[in-house]
């Protein structure tokens, strides 16, 4: 391992943290009010830690090991989130240090769970950043990074291998910086496009360029108290949606698919995208049903009010244009298994990915007909590709691991008083990434009245959940730390 190379490059992450701290600096500035000083020095103290990290460090490291890959990962998530709860605490906007770390991980992580009450009077500049920390979030900072390593002297594999969610990897290019560069270019391209949607649909520019951030980044962050629905505007509602569901796809997908002028024959002969459109889809008519049978409620949210939850949560966004804790209990128990299901592998999305649950689903079905053909070589495969048994051991491991970390969440957070229902769709709703829960902490509600040791289990189960549980569990093996 390669301590100092690793603090060099957390070092230069930090720096780029606390630069992006300007931006919303300059729109207070722009707007004559909102904290102009308070963001400047955040941003100041923050390039000057990680200065002072980059000298520590003593340049660029020639090469970095796997191990350096997962230190990196899992330590920049955490101070990463450490600093962004500063201007919270500079602007006096969250002076518990525990609420600022929740708020701040929740966008890094792009849970979209938030402690924070009154958006609408809030400064822009706190919007502004709450949202550009789920845009970072997003694709992860660690790829982001990559994109610029090459004019600092870093190569950055191992990184990548770390960083990029779901059990396969290809790359797009031969060299991993090129790789970061063009996901990082559709990524930009998708937030622009849905940014001038949400535009001529009818938000304001602050809104639509807020929103559209935490929609391509899959995080659920608004600046009104009311979430979506303080837009009343079935058109904003279903671009939403389109932009929603085009964000929880592969983005590898994307870019084959813009190669081929974004031939829909490229999508579509993809088993995960069929399969996670598919998904959805069954999901949505099994609510809107059930909705309709229980007193008509399905008429009275509305066939784009249900679509539009329905997708928010599929792919793990927490945008909500209505309090779907209070549907029926087969349909928000349907909705609560379905965050773990989450979007596709490679996107921007949380849950444990259709691709998993789909491999999953394969493998149970391989165990029971060999016990109907015991001497039968069966392979699981996806599409044609045919996963190796180290694959499918893999997937086995990681999906009970996820589950116990879920229920060992949950009873931490039950402990310290909260009633089951929240404690259990908070555990949920933060290890997957997807915000608002059931109960409490449900889409009309927050989770500021929560207990603070509470808010601490759930900051390490929204890293844990960001990190895919592997990348932080390979750190506690003693194997790990010995040469």
């Amino acid at each position: 391992m390669h301590p100092k190379g690793v603090i060099w490059t957390i070092g230069v992450l930090v720096v780029l943290y606390g630069a992006s701290m300007l931006i919303p600096a300059m729109l207070a500035m722009y707007y004559g009010a909102g904290h102009v000083a308070e963001f400047l020095e955040a941003g100041t103290i923050v390039m000057l830690t990680g200065g002072a990290m980059m000298w520590y460090g003593g340049g660029s490291p020639a090469r970095l090991s796997h191990k350096d890959g997962f230190m990196i990962v899992a330590l920049a998530w955490l101070v990463l989130s450490l600093i962004g709860a500063v201007p919270f605490w500079t602007t006096g906007t969250l002076p518990s240090v525990v609420d600022a770390m929740f708020e701040s991980a929740s966008g890094l992580t792009t849970t979209g769970a938030t402690v924070l009450t009154g958006l609408d009077n809030l400064p822009r500049s706190i919007l502004l950043w709450r949202s550009m920390q789920e845009w970072l979030g997003g694709m992860g900072i660690i790829v982001l990074a990559l994109a610029v390593m090459p004019l600092l002297g870093v190569g950055g594999m191992q990184l990548f291998k770390a960083e990029s969610p779901g059990p396969v990897k290809d790359k797009l290019t031969a060299r991993v910086t090129e790789t970061a560069k063009l996901l990082w270019y559709l990524y930009l391209s998708m937030t622009v496009v849905c940014a001038l949607a949400y535009w001529s649909g009818g938000m304001t520019p602050f809104d639509a360029v807020n929103h559209a951030m935490c929609t391509v980044a899959i995080g659920g962050f608004s600046t009104h108290d009311a979430s979506f629905g303080y837009f009343d505007s079935a058109g904003l509602r279903l671009m939403a949606v389109f932009f929603m569901v085009l964000a929880g796809i592969n983005f590898t997908l994307h870019f084959a698919a813009a190669l081929r002028g974004f031939s829909l024959r490229t999508y579509l002969h993809d088993e995960e995208f069929r399969t996670y459109i598919l998904w959805i889809a069954m999901l949505f008519l099994v609510i809107f049903a059930l909705l309709s049978v229980n007193s008509g409620l399905g008429g009275e949210n509305g066939f784009v009010d249900i679509l539009f939850n329905v997708v928010s949560v599929a792919t793990t966004t927490g945008f909500a244009v209505s309090d779907y804790g209070q549907w029926p209990p087969g349909a928000t128990m349907l909705l609560l298994m379905t965050m773990f299901v989450g979007a596709c592998a490679g996107s921007t999305g949380g849950g444990m990915k259709v691709v998993r649950i789909l491999l999953l689903f394969r493998q149970g079905l391989r165990e029971i007909r060999r016990l109907v053909h015991p001497h039968a070589v069966i392979h699981v495969k996806m599409g044609r590709l045919r996963m190796s048994s180290e694959v499918t051991e893999a997937l086995w491991g990681f999906a009970v691991l996820y589950l116990v970390c879920y229920i060992m969440l949950a009873i931490l957070v039950a402990f310290t008083g909260v009633d089951m229902v929240t404690a259990f769709s908070a555990a949920a709703a933060c290890i997957t990434n997807t915000g608002p829960g059931f109960g409490s902490v449900g889409p009309s509600g927050t989770y500021a009245s929560m207990p603070e040791m509470a808010k601490s289990v759930l900051i390490f189960g929204m890293l844990l959940g960001r990190l895919e549980i592997y990348t932080f569990f390979v750190m506690l093996v003693p194997e790990f730390w010995r040469d």
